[in-house]
């Protein structure tokens, strides 16, 4: 799984806590998060890029979709989550 996610950073990393957050509430895998919601929240912008340059994100305006890659990464993130937590 390092590949591509090795080394992220935290501005990076923000956007995958962001996507893991969505992933343990609905229960589903997550393809993509809002980038600007138009109520002052906004993806960090350096995060962005860094997902996109690495290929793990194509952003829009308002949209993050995440690639293959970054979805298995943040259902990992998940995992590591529960498994700390014992679930």
């Amino acid at each position: 799984m390092a590949g591509n996610t090795q080394g992220l950073s935290d501005k990076a990393l923000s956007i995958f806590a962001f996507a893991a957050y969505h992933r343990l509430l609905s229960g589903e895998r997550v393809s993509s998060v809002i980038r600007k919601d138009g109520a002052g929240h906004e993806a960090d912008p350096e995060g962005v890029a860094e997902l996109e340059r690495r290929g793990l994100a194509t952003a829009s305006e308002t949209g993050i979709d995440l690639s293959e890659e970054a979805q298995a990464f943040t259902e990992t993130l998940v995992e590591a989550m529960r498994r700390t937590a014992g679930a």
